[in-house]
């Protein structure tokens, strides 16, 4: 902290010292004409203002109003009486300034009547750099500003382009969990259950297939243990990514969903449609179709052998989707679960929502409301 601040300090200082140095040169040369020349006190006392008067206002380098004063001053004193070589220099650093700070206008304007004092009657080697330097350094101080504000430019632009980036990982890093747990995470709970249901209904089932059947089912709930801490792991910082513009399942795949359900589960499943179907964007088909799959996941989990209702209700502009089941109507949280979050984050993408919870004829009710087009499919 305490280096920055003193290179602020020292910034602000320049323009100090640096027209203080001036000033002092100013004032030595107008002492030293008014010796030479035999100036009386009066006039010396004038020449010596003047002096002051064109090199301090340089010292306030935000001030543009005095810059520019200066510069019609020392302009005024140019075409009046002879170019020293302190006026040379406070001229040449104003006329830096007024490109330097944007008011290249002006700078411009008051250096076209240099190059004039070149053709006069023998002019002395300070008018001629005068005449020949002041549209120059107009011109370099409003380079360095353009250079300057172009920098500026280009690092906002990379900054922007490093966000975008970073954004779209992170979107690409929830879609991908999201999909792993949707489609992975889905067919290991199935071979759990699948290996649960034929222990406990086969019956005479030698002690050692039993033993198999346990071990498969150990084996597939440790692998969704891990594949719930390597989701964990991907959705770390992830924000929700945009539609899927080119989903694989839709509800038109609910019937074969709920046929592998019922085969898995053996509990009853049926689809319920009310409403005039309507014509759904993709993405909100995807969104629909993972958030009854990952409910009938939930189902078998929580509550296997409940009978389960997949209902659509197309009303209007809107689309409900409710899965509920006749199991117990407890609340179905447990240690790295992803999937209620994910269906809201699901319905959340496509400017929907959705509620779970205890249903209010028992068991347990996931719902969820999602924006519908109005065009009736054919």
């Amino acid at each position: 902290m305490i280096p920055v601040i003193g290179a602020r300090l020292a910034r602000r200082a320049t323009p100090t010292v640096g027209s203080g140095v001036l000033a002092v040169a100013a004032l030595a040369e107008s002492i030293t004409r008014t010796v030479v020349t035999g100036l009386g006190p009066p006039l010396a006392f004038v020449v010596a203002a003047m002096a002051l008067g064109t090199t301090v206002p340089l010292s306030l380098p935000r001030r543009p109003a005095a810059v520019t004063v200066t510069a019609l001053i020392l302009l005024s004193l140019t075409l009046l009486q002879d170019v020293t070589v302190a006026g040379v220099m406070a001229q040449l650093i104003v006329l830096y300034r007024l490109g330097r700070n944007g008011d290249s206008l002006m700078g411009t304007a008051l250096a076209v009547p240099f190059p004039v004092l070149a053709l006069l009657p023998a002019p002395d080697i300070a008018t001629v750099v005068l005449a020949s330097a002041a549209p120059t350094l107009v011109w370099v101080g409003a380079a360095l500003r353009a250079r300057g504000e172009a920098s500026v430019h280009h690092a906002a632009r990379q900054a922007i382009a490093a966000d975008l980036v970073q954004h779209t990982a992170r979107g690409e890093r929830a879609r991908i969990a999201r999909e792993l747990h949707d489609v992975v995470a889905h067919h290991i709970s199935m071979i759990s259950v699948q290996a649960e249901t034929a222990r406990l209904t086969t019956a005479d089932m030698p002690a050692a297939g039993a033993q198999r059947l346990r071990e498969i089912g150990d084996t597939a709930r440790a692998g969704l243990t891990e594949m719930r801490r390597l989701l964990g792991v991907l959705r770390e910082d992830a924000a929700d990514d945009p539609v899927e513009r080119h989903p694989q399942p839709g509800l038109e795949q609910l019937n074969d969903l709920l046929d592998e359900s019922r085969e898995t589960s053996g509990a009853a499943t049926r689809l319920i449609v009310s409403g005039s179907p309507v014509r759904l964007d993709p993405g909100v088909e995807l969104a629909a179709y993972r958030i009854v799959q990952e409910a009938l996941t939930n189902a078998r989990r929580h509550a296997p052998g409940a009978a389960v209702d997949v209902e659509l209700r197309y009303r209007g502009e809107v689309l409900s989707v409710r899965v509920r089941d006749n199991g117990p109507g407890l609340a179905r949280t447990e240690p790295g679960g992803q999937g209620l979050a994910g269906m809201r984050e699901r319905a959340a993408a496509v400017g929907g929502e959705l509620r779970c919870g205890a249903g209010s004829l028992g068991g347990f009710l996931v719902e969820a409301t999602l924006p519908a087009t109005s065009e009736v499919t054919t």
